[in-house]
């Protein structure tokens, strides 16, 4: 029997293949097609036929997300997690101190059948628990947008999680969560001192419109942008302040140590370093 392969689209013309083991979970949910399996990876999520998180490289991913964003926020007491349906960014979000994490996301089936799969991220138990709001872990399953439009509550850090903006396909649902107008709306949940971050695409040249189009978004909303380029995988990500100081670089390496926990795949020098966004998109 061949071995079963995701193809997974990059770009024009480009394409990915992921050679699968040992399949854990497969459906189609009323929102996209979850499959979890075994890769080279580890176990790994694909949505969509897109890979959207794998054992070996979620932590790198998800600290490079959210880190940043904690280190420039005044507080981070309260968090919004919109999208990210593993749980590892409310998990991070606990350790660096947060009283109340929010999550949101459209697809419970996915949400539950990740804490059911996946060695990382919530546990069965942990996702019970959230579901019912016992604990400071609190998961609702609804549109983001609407969540977002709708809540009365202010938040220290809000995070939007989300797989790539799709240009190529305007009626996609998750492209409003990329909008101007919905970081417009999350900015005015900040609370004084508070961030918006944002998953933002690639850096790479061959594949970075929809991180050039959510630079122009979020200087569009945000008086200070602050980029985080992972430097172990393939995604940039944008973190925006209402107002910001001169020295943003120098406030997230400062407060670092004060963090409550210890990155497992950045440090300082990662934090002056990926701060840069690449030379092209700095001139052009």
């Amino acid at each position: 029997m061949p071995d079963r392969e995701v193809v997974e689209a990059l770009g024009a013309g480009l394409t990915r293949h992921w050679r699968l083991g040992a399949v854990h979970h497969e459906a189609k949910t009323p929102f996209q097609r979850v499959l979890i399996a075994e890769t080279a990876h580890g176990t790994t999520l694909f949505c969509d036929e897109e890979r959207q998180s794998a054992e070996v490289t979620q932590l790198v991913y998800h600290e490079a997300l959210f880190v940043p964003a904690a280190l420039l926020a005044a507080q981070r007491d309260r968090v919004l997690v919109v999208g990210s349906s593993e749980g590892v960014v409310s998990q991070l979000a606990l350790a660096t101190g947060a009283q109340v994490v929010d999550h949101v996301d459209i697809d419970p089936e996915c949400v539950r059948a990740c804490a059911q799969h996946l060695p990382y991220g919530y546990s069965v138990d942990e996702l019970t628990a959230a579901e019912r709001g016992d604990g400071p872990v609190r998961v609702h399953y609804g549109d983001g947008l609407a969540f977002v439009e709708d809540a009365a509550g202010r938040y220290d850090i809000v995070v939007v999680d989300l797989p790539d903006e799709r240009p190529d396909e305007p009626g996609a649902q998750l492209n409003r969560l990329y909008s101007a107008s919905f970081l417009r709306r999350c900015a005015e949940l900040l609370t004084d001192g508070g961030v918006v971050v944002s998953q933002a695409g690639s850096p790479a040249l061959w594949r970075d419109g929809t991180l050039r189009a959510a630079l122009d978004r979020f200087h569009e909303v945000f008086a200070q942008v602050v980029p985080y380029v992972s430097d172990e995988h393939e995604w940039a990500f944008l973190t925006g302040r209402r107002a910001g100081g001169p020295d943003p670089v120098g406030e997230m390496t400062t407060r670092l140590g004060q963090l409550g926990f210890r990155p497992a795949s950045l440090d300082a020098e990662a934090l002056r370093a990926r701060s840069v966004l690449p030379f092209g998109l700095r001139h052009s």
